[in-house]
């Protein structure tokens, strides 16, 4: 296994957190309140970090999203290409190729994914979906939807016909929304002996899981720095043995929240098994980012519970992808259902 970044991936990654630092600081976040920043995913666009995903692999985007993560950027950033971009390069016939990837990387289509299967959608023999599904994040920025009927077979809807969209808020400022289907037009994605659900979910929870590396790693950062500024009786809490101990846990687990995304991404790219290595990536996500994001908050004291203040954004996102696409006991029995088998 190697980790480090190609020449082109470490680069696209600089560009990265470039376009995020400038366009996603603090008082940004606080005017775009719950909603996205179009702004700043039209510049991602522009700049080619959309589109460089199909070269740059699964190890590439999961950099870019740690960066995502440091700043809390509020675009559907990996939700498109998880299930847009990737999803479609990789499982999509070549007529779907042509047609929808342009769109997906000058962002003109904005793709939302609806998965796991949860049982709520059925397809008609002719493609047509009818059901719902409680919660899809960003859904309200997309205009397609990628969904996983209850036979997890795969198909693309484009929103509009047949489709209702009801906005639901989630603890991290996700655009959400409940997704109502009445026999909405549907293509398919993925042929036949294929488990293209099975594969886009391994990706989206290394995706993710490198987007909470992120999201610990600016917690982290923010609490760091403030520690060595705030003094108590004299001296800086960070020279606080106690303090010290709380941060290294953190950065221990951020670590390994990091190293096992990496992993998993490199195996996808390598074109290695890799479903038990994105459940490991994604059962650390949660639980090793609960810690973090609760240790962030603990070590700013009393700022840390001023819901205006940068690092509760953190907390929240944590929380949120705490649960996201499964909470750790259920990705945890998802890993053992596959060691088990044999898988």
């Amino acid at each position: 296994m190697d980790f480090t970044p190609t020449e082109a991936q470490a680069e696209a990654r600089d560009l990265a957190a470039r376009i995020f630092g400038d366009l996603a600081g603090h008082e940004w976040l606080k005017a775009a309140g719950t909603g996205s920043d179009p702004e700043l995913f039209k510049a991602l666009c522009t700049a080619g970090l959309v589109g460089a995903v199909t070269e740059l692999g699964l190890l590439g985007l999961v950099l870019l999203l740690e960066e995502q993560g440091r700043t809390t950027a509020q675009v559907p950033y990996a939700a498109t290409c998880v299930y847009g971009l990737l999803a479609v390069a990789s499982h999509g016939t070549p007529e779907q190729r042509e047609r929808l990837l342009p769109g997906i990387e000058d962002g003109s289509v904005v793709v939302a994914g609806a998965l796991p299967a949860q049982g709520g959608v059925r397809a008609a023999a002719r493609g047509d979906l009818t059901g719902s599904v409680p919660v899809v994040p960003w859904l309200r920025d997309a205009t397609h939807v990628l969904v996983a009927d209850a036979d997890r077979h795969l198909w693309l809807a484009p929103l509009g016909e047949g489709t209702g969209i009801t906005p639901v808020e989630l603890t991290a400022p996700w655009s959400a929304a409940r997704l109502t289907l009445d026999r909405a037009p549907a293509e398919p994605l993925g042929g036949p002996g294929t488990d293209a659900c099975a594969d886009v979910l391994a990706t989206a929870r290394t995706a993710f899981a490198g987007l909470q590396a992120g999201v610990c790693a600016g917690s982290l950062a923010r609490a760091v720095a403030h520690t060595n500024t705030r003094e108590q009786f004299g001296r800086p809490l960070a020279t606080r043995q106690a303090v010290q101990l709380r941060a290294a846990d953190a950065h221990m687990d951020t670590e390994a929240i990091r190293v096992t995304a990496y992993e998993a991404a490199w195996r996808r790219d390598a074109g290695l098994p890799y479903a038990t290595h994105a459940l490991t990536a994604a059962w650390w996500a949660s639980e090793a980012g609960q810690r973090v994001v609760h240790i962030g908050q603990h070590l700013h004291g009393g700022a840390g519970a001023d819901l205006d203040h940068p690092v509760h954004r953190h907390f929240l996102w944590g929380r949120q992808l705490d649960a996201h696409l499964g909470c750790g006991a259920e990705v945890l029995q998802e890993l053992g259902e596959l060691i088990a088998h044999g898988e």
